[in-house]
């Protein structure tokens, strides 16, 4: 099942011009806690092709929010940059199946 499917929004945008932020917005505390337990940070690293070591992860419970940070692989605003608000990350984990 898409995990778009399980949960209220999932949000990407830019945390400085080297890293991307991506929120995945639970909806309910059920739904943060079968996430937080069954959304690995692995499948998650390896689904944006980055180095495990360098994904940062937040499960913030109070807010029923679990938040991935990244590096871009490109400078904010360089030549090669895609997406200069990181806005497009988020699409990629919603349609996942993990």
């Amino acid at each position: 099942m898409r995990l778009g499917d399980q949960v209220l929004k999932v949000r990407s945008k830019n945390a400085g011009p080297f890293w991307v932020t991506i929120d995945v917005f639970c909806g309910t505390a059920e739904a943060f806690a079968k996430l937080s337990a069954g959304l690995q940070t692995e499948a998650v690293a390896a689904l944006y092709g980055c180095p495990l070591h360098l994904v940062k992860r937040f499960d913030i419970a109070d807010l029923s929010v679990i938040k991935f940070s990244i590096p871009r692989p490109v400078v904010q605003g360089s030549a090669r940059d895609r997406d200069m608000h990181g806005a497009q990350w988020g699409i990629l984990l919603e349609e996942a199946d993990l």
